[in-house]
């Protein structure tokens, strides 16, 4: 049995480098997706060891099976190669078990742990390199000694992280990956603990005494075959785990998919809420034009009702005191007629029908300037004579509830509105320099009750299909800005 393994050791090698590599590789396309766990980011210096620590070994196999390469005394260079690309992966594989040790709040740790471990590599091999020792014999001793000083501590620092790993899947509910990490840490103990103690025989103690020659000798077959067996297992495991990445994005998609459902619920709830108050306040504005119908326009038509019948009656008994009566009368009903119209343009501008946008928001300021002491300018570019009627009085409610807000809410004098005109849109900016907002704490509201009236304006720009925008900072002001597309009619 034994001279069948060492007769095949040039496939136990090929094997050990392509469990390795395989794992490298696999690591390197998982990681091209987007993951936010910290193992993902632990996962790349393992990516890096698979791959050039496979590729040690094939090259390894490649000088088993060119005895005269590597037996040529021109091609010095081979063997402190060797020692290089054994230790380079060797520290990248101390790197993974670091970075799993201390987790991305803590990099210091890991560079910590890394340069001291990579401090005492170097110091010793550059003793090996002065000790009086044979070229071949040095040569040897160098791998040996990577082996003990950088692959035992590295293997030991992966166990230990892929432990500590294996903790935090099951803290987070995915216990079924870290049954992988437990196997996957095992057989890098026995990797490390056992298979690169069984070093090859050289000056350095203890592998003049414990080498991979006793270890052929107690168990019937070499030492590499056990390396190849726990690199196949590695492999296996840590691939699998990387099934974790997926049950990550199945959580993502999940909460997503929730965040979707819940802020379709909050938006219907908000919508409702939005016609409930909409309903009411078109109550309330009933009320009041009735009240004031009442008041204002009903009196005066019962006064020229009375003051008529009066004046009938003195026509031809007083004809001076039906003449005071008339023109009294004339007061009453210009005055009337005034009220009115005060009425009726308070619910909708004849402007906006007749002259345009800017002329009603021309009018309105103007109204706004007569209570109220705060400059509103307003500048325009563009004519906006065409513009649908939908889309005007979109336009005019928006810039009225928002000159509203800075009224009422502001605390400042000082207002800009522009509106811009384009052949294929249309867009108004309305701007104060007052104590601003929280426009995510206004939208959302105490308690989930949002500010209506940004909700209003932000239901009414999508009935024109428009796109609003609320910017607004503390004791730097408001802005809003709406741009509505205009359909262009084709030329035919």
């Amino acid at each position: 049995m034994t001279e069948f393994f060492l007769r095949n050791i040039i496939l136990i090698y090929f094997f050990y480098g392509l469990s390795f590599f395989s794992m490298g590789l696999a690591i390197m396309v998982e990681l091209g997706h987007n993951s936010k766990l910290d193992f993902a980011n632990a996962l790349i210096p393992l990516a890096w060891f698979g791959i050039v620590h496979g590729g040690h070994e094939w090259f390894e196999m490649f000088l088993l099976m060119n005895p005269p390469f590597s037996g040529n005394p021109n091609n010095f260079w081979i063997f402190p190669l060797r020692v290089f690309l054994l230790a380079a992966s060797f520290m990248l594989l101390l790197a993974f078990g670091a970075r799993l040790i201390s987790g991305p709040s803590r990099p210091s740790l890991q560079w910590g742990m890394m340069l001291a471990v990579g401090a005492i590599w170097a110091i010793g091999l550059f003793e090996l390199i002065i000790a009086p020792l044979p070229r071949g014999d040095r040569l040897v001793a160098a791998d040996v000694y990577s082996r003990y000083s950088l692959a035992i501590p590295g293997a030991a620092l992966a166990v230990w992280g892929l432990i500590l790993q294996r903790a935090r899947f099951k803290k987070e509910g995915m216990g079924v990956y870290a049954n992988d990490l437990l196997i996957a840490a095992i057989a890098f103990a026995i990797y490390g603990g056992v298979g690169q103690v069984f070093a090859s025989s050289s000056a350095i103690f203890p592998s003049n005494v414990i080498n991979s020659n006793l270890f052929l000798k107690w168990f019937g077959f070499p030492v590499q075959l056990l390396h190849a067996a726990t690199a196949t297992v590695v492999a296996v495991f840590i691939i699998h785990s990387l099934r974790v990445f997926e049950e990550e994005n199945r959580r993502r998609i999940e909460a997503l998919q929730q965040a979707q459902v819940e802020e379709r619920r909050r938006l219907e709830e908000a919508r409702a809420e939005l016609l409930h108050r909409t309903v009411k306040a078109q109550e309330a504005e009933r009320q009041r034009i009735a009240r004031e119908l009442h008041d204002e326009t009903g009196q005066t038509l019962t006064a020229l009702g009375l003051g008529l019948r009066g004046m009938s009656s003195s026509i031809h008994t007083n004809p001076e005191r039906a003449e005071e009566q008339a023109q009294h009368l004339e007061k009453l009903a210009v005055n009337g007629l005034k009220e009115l119209q005060r009425l009726v343009t308070g619910l909708h501008p004849p402007q906006l029908d007749d002259l345009g946008l800017l002329a009603a928001l021309r009018w309105y300021i103007s109204e706004i300037r007569g209570h109220y002491a705060i400059t509103i300018n307003l500048t325009s570019r563009g004519d906006d004579h065409q513009l649908p009627l939908e889309t005007r009085i979109v336009l005019f409610r928006i810039a009225q509830e928002a000159i509203t807000n800075i009224v009422r809410h502001a605390e400042t004098d000082q207002a800009e509105l522009h509106l811009e005109c384009d052949p294929d849109q249309i867009s108004l900016c309305i701007q104060d320099h007052g104590k601003g907002f929280n426009v995510q704490r206004a939208m959302s509201g105490p308690a989930g009750a949002p500010c209506w009236g940004l909700m209003g304006m932000q239901e009414r720009a999508n009935l024109v299909g428009a796109n609003l925008q609320i910017e607004s900072s503390l004791d730097e002001g408001t802005r809003i800005f709406v741009t509505v597309p205009l359909k262009v009619e084709a030329d035919v």
